[in-house]
């Protein structure tokens, strides 16, 4: 399995090509990379990979998957869309996109040629989320997810880290989001949603340089309540990484287009308030 990666500012990127090509989880090989700065020759060398290119287009054909990692994800479409047309399987790591239009024109572009496509945060697969989604609590009545975003982030905002809180509430509150209601605390954006009766909760708190919070996350139903961190170890991009590999395996999406764009519609909903 020949992969393609563009993306390579994100330290995703320095993580899946370490896996496939170094570590070698198992037997598909990061062949080529986009881009012509330093870090990107640095990141060939390390993975043994001598495809260096600086427009992800000129790898149509000669690949068998394309991994979009880019910080910014304004900039998935443009990568994501030309794959998905010619029959290439896409993983865009996250998130999606940065608006429900670029979110909604790469999914139809896989519906179109039928093309397998996924997208999600790393989080939504770690263990503690696991547990979460698990928890036996009675009739849920409310979720509430907390992590690091930054509103003035230069890669769309709250777009770039709030992904992992939307996503994991996506994860423990399935269902198409209502009206997205938003205030801000102090240095925290609060967005309240329903979800199938389910009142979600984000608390988006801006980090300093000295530090951020913790990803975590409470549930509460009308027999339990489980409240726990979710922890980032230096492995935190395995699990994902592994759904995509069975996805290319199978030939089965982990995800539903629903499951996808609720995050980015909740995302977009925020940003749109916070104006």
């Amino acid at each position: 399995m020949r992969i393609a990666l563009v993306g390579t500012e994100n330290s995703h990127a320095d993580h899946i090509v370490r896996l496939l090509n170094v570590d070698r989880i198992s037997d598909a090989r990061v062949v080529a990379l986009v881009g012509d700065d330093e870090k990107t020759h640095k990141l060939a060398a390390t993975g043994g990979i001598t495809q260096v290119v600086p427009s992800s287009a000129e790898l149509i054909g000669s690949v068998d998957a394309l991994i979009v990692t880019n910080r910014d994800g304004a900039l998935h479409r443009e990568h994501a869309v030309p794959f998905l047309d010619a029959g290439i399987p896409v993983w865009v790591d996250k998130p999606l996109a940065a608006s429900t239009a670029d979110a909604r024109a790469i999914l139809d572009a896989a519906a179109r040629s039928g093309t397998l496509v996924t997208s999600y945060s790393a989080v939504r697969w770690l263990a503690d989320a696991d547990v979460l989604a698990a928890a036996e609590v009675g009739d849920l009545q409310a979720v509430t997810v907390t992590g690091p975003a930054d509103p003035d982030s230069e890669y769309s905002g709250i777009f770039f880290y709030g992904i992992h809180v939307a996503d994991l509430a996506q994860r423990l509150a399935p269902g198409e989001p209502g009206p997205v209601e938003v205030d801000r605390v102090g240095s925290t954006i609060v967005a309240r949603y329903r979800s199938n009766d389910v009142l979600v909760t984000l608390q988006l708190v801006t980090p300093r340089g000295d530090g951020r919070v913790p990803f975590h996350a409470e549930i509460v139903g009308r027999t339990g309540l489980v409240s726990r961190d979710v922890q980032l170890d230096a492995e935190y991009v395995v699990p994902g990484l592994k759904v995509f590999l069975e996805m290319l395996a199978s030939g089965q999406r982990p995800l539903d287009d629903a499951t996808m764009l609720a995050p980015i519609t909740v995302l977009e909903q925020t940003h749109t308030n916070l104006r």
